[in-house]
């Protein structure tokens, strides 16, 4: 395959594997709890790129962090089942992840959003500085909280065993797209020579978020807000509702800004600008060891499979292989008649 049709692949870590996104299909690899490898793999029809409005910049940004977000958590629920037994997955089957979804929109709007505006606004107050909520120097210090409360969060979380495996499979998700876009053989000695830190990663996108949102704040609440409030609390609770409807435009913003990044400052004196994002990576991202990396190639294996058999029957089942050497022979023989 030329370097000029190679297809971009994207990826995600998720419970013990790593999901991989092609133009045309998606795939998920999960190292099951008695060492098999479980692979879902099939064509995927994206509303954005069927859809020429969705295609427009500032548009995409929106409509493509939906479609991801949306893909991400079936790819993250996959993950989860296959490290139950039978009966524990029958058992989650029938229950409903939207209330988990409420739950976790919530827990990230007050963590990430009330609570840094809440320790300015409290700030400012105990060092008698009357800081206008409207001013610029206020949502300078939100968005300084805000980076403190994600950072604090990030080191919180991955103290955590199982969080730490997740940014290991993390690691190993962005060391074989390194290798794949680079064009080596998928080797889990080429993967693991490569680096974990990405220009195009979700983590840096956030930090563009946190930077993006400060300015956009600083902006757009003086002049949305009303003349009537004049009290802190009432100017605060606006603020707030100002910051949660300019999250769709501040997304948008952001995806264009890291798409101009990881295009134009690889290479030269214009890295500094990816420093920050990267110093971010530092915490989500760990060194994979071998077994983790197989995974990743796996996932980066069937996705290139399906690329190249997009008219190929895709099981409604995961395949299932008993170890990596086992995958590779069901990849050179049409991936299905290894399947166990």
């Amino acid at each position: 395959m030329s370097e000029a049709s190679k297809p971009y692949i994207g990826g995600q870590a998720v419970i013990e594997g790593v999901m991989m996104r092609a133009p045309g299909c998606l795939s998920v690899a999960v190292r099951k709890p008695g060492g098999a490898i479980a692979v879902r793999e099939g064509p995927v029809r994206s509303k954005v790129a069927g859809n020429k409005l969705a295609k427009l910049p500032f548009v995409r940004g929106v409509a493509t962090l939906v479609e991801s977000l949306s893909i991400g958590y079936g790819a993250l629920r996959f993950s989860a089942e296959q490290q139950l037994t039978d009966e524990e997955r029958e058992k989650a089957g029938a229950s409903s992840g939207g209330g988990m979804m409420m739950l976790t929109t919530l827990l990230a709007l007050g963590l990430f959003m009330a609570a840094p505006q809440l320790a300015a606004e409290g700030t400012s107050r105990l060092f008698g500085v009357e800081l206008a909520v409207d001013r610029w120097q206020f949502h300078a210090l939100t968005g300084g909280f805000k980076l403190l409360i994600f950072t604090l969060y990030l080191f919180g979380i991955s103290r955590l065993p199982e969080i730490r495996r997740v940014f290991q499979y993390h690691g190993a998700e962005h060391k074989t797209i390194f290798a794949y876009e680079a064009g080596l053989p998928l080797t889990v000695e080429n993967v693991q020579k490569q680096s974990t830190l990405h220009p195009r990663c979700g983590t840096t996108f956030l930090v563009v978020v946190i930077f993006v949102s400060v300015v956009a704040g600083s902006f757009v609440t003086p002049l949305l807000m009303p003349e009537w409030a004049t009290g802190r609390f009432e100017q605060n609770v606006i603020t707030l509702l100002v910051r949660i409807a300019l999250l769709p435009p501040v997304a948008a913003i952001s995806y264009e800004l890291q798409r101009l990044s990881a295009r134009f400052c690889t290479t030269g004196p214009l890295q500094v600008l990816l420093w920050p994002g990267f110093l971010f990576q530092k915490i989500t991202t760990r060194e994979p060891d071998d077994a983790q990396v197989e995974i990743a190639i796996a996932a980066m294996r069937a996705a290139m499979w399906r690329e190249a058999n997009a008219e190929a029957k895709a099981d409604e089942e995961p395949l299932v292989f008993e170890s990596f050497a086992s995958f590779l022979e069901g990849v050179e023989s049409s991936l299905r008649p290894k399947s166990a």
